[in-house]
């Protein structure tokens, strides 16, 4: 026998899928984490007690299908500590025992957060309030330290507002921002070997949250802040589109030296549910399990609950929901199929390309971006349609400008004054490509004329012997009047090759890369900045980097 000691670090590490699941062979009838684990990601699901214990439907799904068990609500301050000291692990106990009965990791759900959490932690003063804080953490992580099943926790939980500002809550208010290093600290030192994570929604893609929280990450782990992973919570919606640039996020993070993961997935539609919401729910989850996997540093996905039975969504968003694979009745959705052939390698037997998609329809055109509109197309090969990817025709090589799980887009970063001519193509969720559709072509508006210019200037933020960071560099607005978009070029040594970048779109020729502005950083006022960033491999033992940006 392992010694927990042991089992809990090979779990850390990945290792553990070697001794707790089967050796053979993923079969395409095998459940999710099976194929998960050949993957070398956990698949994972949150559970709540009620249904936990009186309903077998739930238990026997919950136990087969996931190897990553979340508590839903169990460990959160309201229900370990309601009354200041004492402390109850009843529920929060139901939930490990379960995933040590099945063979399941758990991930400890949340120890700070400013929801559930009890008024009279609330009224305390700052003194009193941070020794509250400590003493909670070092009580509920140091209850579960010596169990091997508990590997990780979500310390801190959604400590920014929607424009990358701090929440004003009652730690923030009463704390300052030093409540998050201060947790973090007490939970290395309540369990020196669990993976501590940060964990807030709608930063999936690049946006000034996701920022705001890659900002501070990078700070705290400069200050020696044991923080290990980023959790993204991934509450989506199909009326507001997919994240595009989900995968290029989490690769900006795993640059900083953590680890990354989805930790609340689900996708709700608006009612009445029907077939074709069903298929875009299901791509939205596909797409989600193939960001994580195209991404070493993404340790797995967490879907919140897994039937419509138990769902919170209903009862926070009016007429929305059937967020889940499974449906009220614990009947596999397509999302579930999309999570499965996604996990399990795409559906093998599926060859058949999608059909062409119509001739773009071009919208509304400015200086920097285009609207483009098409008729969708079809899949027959089994997979399903998964999305579109919008190229530029010119010549040898032709440039991604751009992808969209529906069958529209507004491209960004486009250059002023310029003829594009765009083709789009469909994709499904094996990885086949439809035909191009026939070109459309549009010119850019002029730029702002009159006192335009712009420098561009980079910073090496880390390096090793295989690679760098570039971060920030520093995009600013040297004219007298405002600029609607900007372009930096910068020429890669040889042998050097992009691996990630962030808050902007890099396009490569040779070994000149092209930046655009993102569609929220393209306006600077005369003397304002922003800034992007990009990580690089090289060759072992080159030391060079890029030393020259040019911008316009």
């Amino acid at each position: 026998m392992l010694s927990s000691a042991l089992l809990r670090v090979l779990t850390l590490l990945g290792v553990v899928a070697a001794f707790l699941l089967p050796t053979t062979s993923a079969q395409a009838s095998a459940p999710l984490r099976t194929h998960a684990a050949a993957k070398g990601k956990f698949i994972g699901t949150a559970l709540a007690t009620g249904p936990l214990g009186s309903e077998t439907s739930y238990r026997t799904i919950a136990g087969t299908e996931f190897n990553q068990i979340t508590a839903e609500n169990a460990m959160k301050w309201e229900s370990t500590e309601p009354s200041q000291g004492q402390f109850t692990f009843s529920g929060a106990d139901q939930i490990v025992n379960f995933a040590t009965q099945n063979n399941q990791q758990v991930h400890g759900h949340t120890l700070v957060w400013h929801q559930q959490t009890p008024g009279w932690v609330q009224g305390l003063g700052a003194t009193a309030m941070r020794s509250a804080m400590q003493n909670h953490i070092a009580q509920v992580v140091g209850h579960y330290a010596d169990n091997p099943a508990v590997v990780s926790w979500d310390v801190v939980n959604e400590v920014f507002d929607e424009n990358g500002g701090w929440r004003s809550s009652f730690w923030y208010n009463t704390l300052g921002q030093s409540f998050v290093a201060d947790a973090f600290r007490a939970a290395r030192a309540a369990d020196p070997d669990a993976r501590l994570c940060i964990n807030d929604y709608n930063v999936e893609g690049i946006n000034a949250k996701s920022t705001a929280m890659y900002n501070l990450v990078s700070s705290l782990r400069q200050q020696g802040v044991p923080v290990d992973c980023v959790g993204f919570q991934s509450h989506l919606a199909i009326q507001y589109g997919f994240p595009s640039d989900m995968q290029q996020n989490m690769q900006r993070f795993a640059a900083l030296g953590v680890q990354v993961r989805v930790t609340e997935l689900d996708v709700r539609i608006q009612t009445p549910r029907d077939s074709s919401k069903d298929t875009t729910q299901a791509t939205y989850y596909r797409n989600v399990v193939n960001a994580c996997l195209a991404v070493t540093a993404c340790a797995g996905v967490t879907i919140w609950g897994f039937t419509d039975k138990h769902s919170w969504v209903p009862d926070t968003f009016p007429n929305e929901g059937f967020a889940l694979p499974y449906d009220a009745n614990y009947q596999q959705k397509p999302a579930y199929t999309a999570v499965h052939d996604a996990l399990a390698g795409g559906t093998s037997g599926d060859t058949t390309a999608p059909t062409t998609p119509g001739t773009p329809t071009v919208g509304t055109v400015t200086s920097n971006s285009a609207a483009l509109t098409w008729s969708a197309s079809t899949d027959t090969g089994g997979s399903g349609l998964a999305g579109y990817n919008v190229y530029r025709e010119q010549g040898a090589t032709d440039a991604l400008l751009g992808q969209s799980s529906t069958a529209s887009i507004t491209l960004t970063g486009l250059s002023p004054s310029t003829q594009y001519q765009v083709y789009v193509r469909a994709r499904d969720g094996a990885g086949n490509l439809s035909g191009n559709s026939a070109l459309a072509t549009f010119t850019t508006q002029a730029g702002p004329g009159g006192g335009g210019g712009c420098t561009a200037t980079g910073t090496v933020q880390t390096q090793w012997s295989g690679g760098y960071v570039i971060q920030p560099v520093t995009v600013t607005n040297t004219g007298t009047s405002a600029i609607s978009g900007w372009t930096v070029t910068f020429t890669l040594p040889a042998g050097h090759t992009l691996s990630g970048s962030w808050n902007a779109t890099l396009t490569v020729s040779g070994q000149t890369v092209t930046a655009k502005n993102a569609n929220y950083n393209g306006n600077l006022a005369p003397n304002a900045g922003t800034s992007f960033g990009f990580q690089v491999s090289r060759p072992s033992g080159n030391t060079q980097t890029p030393s020259t940006y040019t911008c316009a």
